[in-house]
Order: C-alpha cells, then sequence, then structure tokens
C-alpha cells in the first residue's frame, strides 16, 4: 500500500485510487483525498478487516495489476536520450498544492502523459511550503486569502537520499550568502520529479527559508530569486542526481538562468569562450511560450540583476553586460530590463507557442528581434496544448467506453477511426451517464455552499438556501478560471435583466456555476468576484447562479464533468491555449466560447457555438460579444436543450455530445501533444546534442569564429544585380527566370542563403501568401556570386518577388539565432 500510495499513478489509475477510498470513503475524504495522509491515520483494526476481506484482497490484487502493468511497460530505445523538465508549478492532484492555474496544470498533464508514453523525462520543480492560496468569500463577497503550510513528510513526495541515507542538498551563492537547498523526489508513473526547498535549518537567514515559500508571492526581489533556484538550483540537482539530459525544456521564461548556469559550467569544463558556450547549449535548449501579450512577462530592472549576478558573472568569467545583452530587445540599451522571455529565445534553439493562433501572435509579438524577416517566418513554431485524458475522464462516462468503444480505448488515444465508434453509444445511456454527473456535480456544489456559508456565520436562512440550489433538470452553464481581466468573466452580466429573463424562464430554466481565484494583488479581477457573489444573492437569482468558492482540481474535474455548456469569454488574441474547455469537451460538455487559442482550431468539429469572429479584438466587441452569448441562448441553445423527440430525449443534443466527444477527445489528449514536442523539439534537439557533443565541441569553436567574421564582413555584402523581371504576362506553369549577383565581401557562396520570396501582390504593394523558394550559387563571375534558377509560380494573378541574402550556417530556418544579419534586394 505504501508503494501504491507514493507513486501518483493513482490519480489517473481508478482500480488504485479506488482502493484507498474503499478503505474508508470518509478518512479519504477528510485526508484530502492523500493516501499518504491516510494510511498514517488508518486503524490497524481496519486495515486487518480488509485484509481478511476477499473482495477487497481481489480489489487490491487488480490495483497491483494495474500498477505492475504500467511500470514494466518494455523500456524503448532513447539513444542516451533524457529531457528535462522545468516548470514553476506542476498540477498533478489536489493533495500537492504546488500549482495556481493553467499552467500547472498542463505541467501536471505534461509529466502523466510522458508517462504514458515512456518518455525519458525528468522534471524540475519548486516545493513550496505554503503553495497558492486558499480562498474564501466575506460576508460581502471580497475574496479573502488564507495559506495552509505543507507538512511534506505527508505528501506523496520524499526525500531525495544519498548513499549515506541523507537527504541530497545543493548549493548556489547570493548576494547574502550561500543557500542550500534540499532536493525531494515524486513518481509519477514511469518518470521521477526532482523538487527543490529551501525552508532547511541550513539556512541561517529567515529570507532565504522562504524562498520557496509561496507561488507567486513576493516582490521582484522574491521572484528573481526564486528564478535562480528553479534555473541554477534545478540544474546543479540535476547533476546531484546523476541525469545527464540531452534536452532541456524551459516551460514559460521563469526557469530561463539554467541557459546561464549551462554556459557556466561549459565555460569551467570545456575551455569555452561565452560566445563558444553559448552555440554549444543552445543546441538543446526548447522554450515554450505561453503568453500573448508583453504585460504577462517577467522584467527584472538593471541594478536588482547586477546585485545579483554580478559576481556570479566574475567567478564564471562571463561579461555581465554579455548576459544582460542576452535578455533585452536593444542589446544595446543599458538601461532595458531583462526579460526572461527575450533571455530564453535568444539562448534556445527551439521556441513554440501553444496553439496555433498563440503561434501566429508570437511572430508578431517577437518579430522585432528578427526585424528584417516576415512576421510569418519569425522562428517560433507552436504544438497546440492537451489534457490528459485518463485524469480527466469521468468514471461513468469511462464505463460505457469499456462497453462500446475497443477493450484498448484507454491507450489508443491516437486512433481516429476507434474514436467514431461513440457513435455506437445509445442516447439514453450516454444522457443518463450526464444525468448521474450533474447530480453529482449539484450535491457537490450544494455541500461546498452550506459549509461557506456556515464558515462565515451567514444567517439561517442563507445556510438552509445553500444546501437547495440549482436544480438537476435545468440547462447548467459552467465558467471556472483564473479571474484575470482579459478572461471577461462578467461578460455574461452585462445586462442583467436579459440575462435574468433567461435563467428564470420557469418552462426552460438555466443556471450558472461559477468558481476562480483572483491573484492577491490584482483588485479588479477580485471586483469581479464580488460582482459576481452579489449577484448571486439576488431574491430572482440565488438558485440560478452560484459561486463556488476556493477553486482547484477536485473542483474543476466536478465542473467540467457535470455541466451542461461550458462558457469562455476570453478577449481574443489573449489566451494562448485554454484547456477547460478541452476537459469539459471530452466529458461530452458542449463548448461557447470566443474563437480563441485551442477553440479556434477545434470550433468546426466541437458541435459547439462560437462567440463572434475571427477577428483582433477591440473594446466595442465586449457588448457585440454578449449581446452574441444572450442570442444564442434564447434562440439555438436553450430550446435546443429543451427540445424533445420520441423517448423525451434532446437527439440533436445528443449528436452534438457525441460530435465533441470523438472529435476532441484524439485531438486534443496531452499524449498527442508529448507526442508532437517529441517529434518537433526533443528529438531534432537530442539529436543536435550528440551531433555537437560527439564532436568535443568543436563545431561551437567553429560557429562561433564563424559568426564573429561574418559580423566582421556583412555590411560589405550587397546586391549588385538582380535581372529584370517578366516584361509581360506569364502563363500559368511556365517558369520564370530569377537570377542574382552578389559581392561578398570575402565569404563562399556556401556561407550564405539567397531565397526568392514570390507571393500574390496586396493593394498597398506588398508580398502575401509569399513562397521561400532557395536560389542555388551557380558560378562565379570576377568578385561576385551568382545565384539563379527558374521558378514556376504556384499561385496566379498579379505577382512579384523579394530576393534576400542571409547568413547560412543552419540550414534549419526553425533555430535561427536571434540577429538581424539579413539583406533584402530590390523587387
Amino acid at each position: 500500500m505504501e508503494e501504491l500510495a507514493r507513486n501518483i499513478l493513482w490519480a489517473w489509475e481508478p482500480p488504485i485510487r479506488a482502493l484507498f477510498r474503499r478503505l474508508d470513503p470518509t478518512l479519504w475524504k477528510e485526508s484530502g483525498y492523500n493516501p499518504v495522509v491516510m494510511l498514517g491515520r488508518i486503524s490497524q483494526s481496519t486495515l486487518e478487516k480488509m485484509a481478511a476481506d476477499p473482495r477487497y484482497i481481489a480489489q487490491y490484487q487488480l490495483a497491483c495489476q494495474r500498477f505492475d502493468t504500467h511500470m514494466k511497460y518494455p523500456e524503448t530505445v532513447t539513444d542516451g536520450k533524457v529531457i528535462a523538465y522545468f516548470s514553476a508549478e506542476y498540477g498533478l492532484t489536489e493533495c500537492l498544492p504546488v500549482y495556481s492555474g493553467g499552467l500547472g496544470i498542463l505541467s501536471g498533464d505534461h509529466m502523466k502523459s510522458a508517462s504514458d508514453l515512456d518518455l525519458p523525462l525528468v522534471g524540475v520543480g519548486l516545493l513550496y511550503q505554503l503553495g497558492y492560496f486558499r480562498q474564501h468569500l466575506n460576508a460581502d463577497g471580497w475574496q479573502q486569502e488564507r495559506y495552509l503550510e505543507n507538512d511534506f513528510y505527508s505528501l506523496p513526495v520524499q526525500p531525495a537520499l544519498d548513499d549515506e541515507g541523507r537527504q541530497r542538498t545543493v548549493r548556489i551563492e547570493l548576494p547574502t550568502g550561500p543557500v542550500i537547498i534540499r532536493l525531494w523526489t515524486l513518481a509519477v508513473g514511469r518518470i521521477k520529479m526532482i523538487f527543490l526547498d529551501t525552508n532547511t535549518p541550513e539556512n541561517s537567514r529567515q529570507e532565504d527559508c522562504e524562498i520557496t515559500s509561496q507561488l507567486y508571492g513576493g516582490d521582484n526581489d522574491m521572484r528573481v530569486r526564486q528564478e535562480i533556484v528553479l534555473g541554477i538550483g534545478g540544474m546543479r540537482a540535476l547533476e546531484a542526481m546523476k541525469y545527464k539530459p540531452t534536452v532541456f525544456h524551459m516551460n514559460e521564461g521563469h526557469s530561463a538562468f539554467l541557459a546561464l548556469e549551462r554556459i557556466r559550467l561549459f565555460i569551467e569544463r570545456q575551455g569555452l569562450r561565452f560566445e563558444e558556450a553559448l552555440e554549444a547549449t543552445r543546441v538543446n535548449n526548447v522554450f515554450t511560450t505561453h503568453t500573448p501579450v508583453p504585460a504577462g512577462i517577467d522584467l527584472f530592472d538593471p541594478g536588482l540583476m547586477f546585485h545579483y549576478f554580478n559576481d556570479f558573472c566574475k567567478s564564471a568569467k562571463i561579461d555581465f553586460d554579455s548576459f544582460m545583452a542576452l535578455g533585452r530587445r536593444n542589446a544595446k540599451d543599458t538601461g532595458e530590463p531583462l526579460s526572461m522571455a527575450i533571455l530564453a529565445l535568444n539562448t534556445s534553439a527551439y521556441r513554440n507557442a501553444v496553439s496555433k493562433l498563440h503561434g501566429e501572435i508570437s511572430q508578431e509579438m517577437w518579430n522585432g528581434l528578427w526585424p528584417t524577416l516576415p512576421v510569418p517566418e519569425t522562428p517560433i513554431t507552436w504544438v497546440t496544448n492537451g489534457v490528459h485524458a485518463p485524469s480527466w475522464i469521468n468514471g461513468d462516462l469511462a464505463d460505457l467506453y469499456d462497453q462500446y468503444l475497443e477493450p484498448d480505448w484507454r491507450s489508443r488515444w491516437n486512433d481516429k477511426a476507434m474514436w467514431r465508434l461513440v457513435r455506437d453509444i445509445p442516447d439514453e445511456e450516454l444522457l443518463e451517464m450526464h444525468r448521474r454527473r450533474k447530480r453529482r456535480l449539484i450535491s457537490f456544489v450544494r455541500e461546498r455552499q452550506t459549509a461557506s456559508a456556515a464558515r462565515r456565520k451567514a444567517a439561517a436562512a442563507e445556510v438552509r438556501y445553500s444546501a437547495e440550489v440549482l436544480d438537476p433538470h435545468a440547462l447548467t452553464i459552467g465558467f471556472a478560471r483564473r479571474f484575470a481581466t482579459y478572461k471577461r468573466a462578467t461578460l455574461l452580466f452585462r445586462d442583467v435583466d436579459r440575462l435574468r429573463k433567461i435563467l428564470c424562464n420557469t418552462e426552460r430554466p438555466v443556471q450558472i456555476v461559477i468558481a476562480g481565484k483572483a491573484h492577491p494583488k490584482d483588485q479588479p479581477g477580485k471586483t469581479f468576484i464580488r460582482e459576481i457573489a452579489q449577484l448571486a444573492r439576488d431574491p430572482q437569482l440565488w438558485k440560478h447562479i452560484v459561486f463556488v468558492e476556493d477553486y482547484d482540481m477536485k473542483v474543476a474535474r466536478e465542473l467540467v464533468q457535470g455541466v451542461d455548456l461550458w462558457l469562455n469569454t476570453p478577449r481574443r488574441g489573449e489566451e494562448a491555449c485554454g484547456t477547460s474547455g478541452m476537459k469539459a469537451a471530452m466529458n461530452g460538455v458542449l463548448n461557447l466560447s470566443v474563437l480563441d487559442g485551442w477553440f479556434d482550431e477545434g470550433y468546426e468539429i466541437s458541435g459547439g457555438w462560437a462567440i463572434g469572429d475571427r477577428e483582433p479584438y477591440s473594446e466595442d466587441q465586449d457588448a457585440i460579444h454578449a449581446t452574441n452569448i444572450y442570442y444564442l441562448l434564447e434562440n439555438e441553445i436553450v430550446p435546443l436543450y429543451y427540445a424533445q423527440s420520441e423517448g423525451g430525449l434532446s437527439g440533436d443534443w445528443v449528436r452534438r455530445m457525441k460530435e465533441s466527444l470523438m472529435n476532441l477527445t484524439p485531438q486534443f489528449d496531452a499524449r498527442r501533444m508529448v507526442d508532437d514536442y517529441s517529434r518537433k523539439l526533443y528529438d531534432p534537439s537530442h539529436a543536435n546534442w550528440m551531433w555537437m557533443e560527439g564532436g568535443n565541441f568543436e563545431e561551437a569553436r567553429s560557429r562561433a569564429r564563424w559568426n564573429q567574421r561574418v559580423r566582421e564582413v556583412w555590411p560589405q555584402v550587397r546586391f549588385v544585380d538582380m535581372g529584370s523581371p517578366p516584361s509581360g504576362p506569364v502563363m500559368s506553369g511556365k517558369p520564370i527566370s530569377v537570377h542574382a549577383a552578389l559581392f561578398l565581401g570575402g565569404l563562399k557562396p556556401e556561407d550564405v542563403r539567397v531565397e526568392c520570396l514570390i507571393g500574390a501582390i496586396s493593394a498597398a504593394g506588398n508580398l502575401e501568401k509569399t513562397e521561400v523558394v532557395p536560389l542555388p550559387g551557380t558560378r562565379i563571375e570576377g568578385d561576385l556570386a551568382v545565384f539563379e534558377r527558374d521558378i514556376i509560380p504556384e499561385q496566379t494573378g498579379r505577382l512579384g518577388y523579394a530576393i534576400r541574402v542571409s547568413p547560412n550556417h543552419d540550414d534549419n530556418p526553425l533555430t535561427r539565432p536571434v540577429t538581424s544579419l539579413l539583406k533584402w534586394g530590390g523587387k
């Protein structure tokens, strides 16, 4: 039992989780669904009783079998590949509160999916003493925060022990002195995670002990210390635990200081210069950006950075200004703060956004780092997020899948043909499954509301009402997420009178369940929560609008599995991806969402409804989108939900449910996401590292010398002749000859990449829908190099082309370094 409890495989293996719940359902709940705490409190008599029960022993054997099957999965050939994944937060299970929201849940689902896919990955994070805050509302509806101290010895984590049985530690140097970091490990199925903790008696200064106290707490000074511990301390923890990663994945910029630590190690151990060490290390760094707006980026002013890194740079033989330049848009502006995102972009060969739309936004947002490139060619790709289906699909639906899908459906996450078998599930059985989940949700909400009312010593009438909220037969809308202002949590309440008529229709009632936290310093977000809480106490609306306090993974799971309709209202372009709607969709809940993030990709096959169009956000859209929501509810969604065909079923609603289940489940499963990372980013990063290491880093030295030489002569590179475009119409399918003669200033033709961009000419005279065609070097004429080829345009209409030249040390445009060394010829 101890072995089962210490590996959080139980978080997504129902037979293992059921084993603990059946021991003592009440104690399971009281322990916060934490099997480690539960085993510490269970009575010996209960254990003896269950050990003598053949039914429980049979369940125990099944749980052990599922555990062994997962853990003994045949190892794949990895060629030495090990991925180190760094994140500031992880949402793995309710009893390990080291997450705040979507970024953490995504990281947790990444870990679980890596285990399912047997990916050689190790996670690195911080073990927060207080974690993220617990929420409750006061009598006036204002959010109040409280922090509960984590007892690490009652969590599934374990001390990382050395050969002598002592807990491993690593050390970093801060200006105030050394900081000792304790190491903890966590088993997540087949993979291991390393957590870092500074709250140890070995740190005599209280401020050092508090570095890993709160998630996203404190000021910039605390934030930079946390990120030093995560990035630099995390690198040292990997070495102490004898991991030798070949790929380093920075999930957001919080861990970008790991790149600096890697550079330091290469200067110290390989004798490389700073520029050479940068070339050696960036080839296998991967950076994922989750932030579509500049305001969400960590920025640290030069004075703060000098305080924390001047001595570090001196001891590492790194020029401080050179280091700071890696984190600035303008490398020469010594007054510009250091951006953790820019530092990660500059030190990574592979960069990705988290949805297709976010990829386009990120390319535009960061194009200034590659100012001579067209925005669509900014070297940032995208991998759309996913959610770990085994963790989020409800047990009743899984039972239906056991009956009507293939027996091995849990492992066939990417088999779209198999998922089409969802059509074979009888409509009545699917609807009854969802009714059970809704009844469970309502029971859960009523219990939470009653406890909340009693805690704030509400009037007896309010406590009584709390046990009567929500109607199991009414159309139920769910909205749960972080209360950041861009998510527009109050958009639905813009016209309260019109909404009241929709909710309080006696023949077709509608109700809304809302949950979410605002950051303690986000006053506008707190105001949104208060407005909703006040509205939920309206005499006409108290049964129809409920705000559930203390949003966490448990609340999220109940909501996405039990509501009928999931509402998502961000300003378009400001939600990088969003994943709550994916979880709802995998449970047969239909989406009503702005076409942002993942839903921009999944809308047409979702069975749901779109709010607005695919156009950039403007302030007047708030009113337009609110009106659009009311219109859809009044004229389509509510009538469709209550429409009855033979047998009392809403056939069209069930058809949409099935469309959501069979189309969105395989497309937005996190195992698809991790597989995409592996193919698009991890595998080439690993190959780069093996090639770089195999040559004893001579390629890094060569590349640094080549970069310096190119920078010196690049001002001399120029176009001398580009021939003449066709004088008349060109017939479709006929080639045109493109020619360019360049003076290369002593560079060889193979040192440059000459390309032709050909595309349609817009009304403004710019090229659109361009195709990039390389021009090979054909001959040398005196001191000129000639590049030319015949091109057959793929498009028709009014076309044009432009020719450009850039350094050509790396043929992969995705890994293009941050540089402005690109020149254009005419059109």
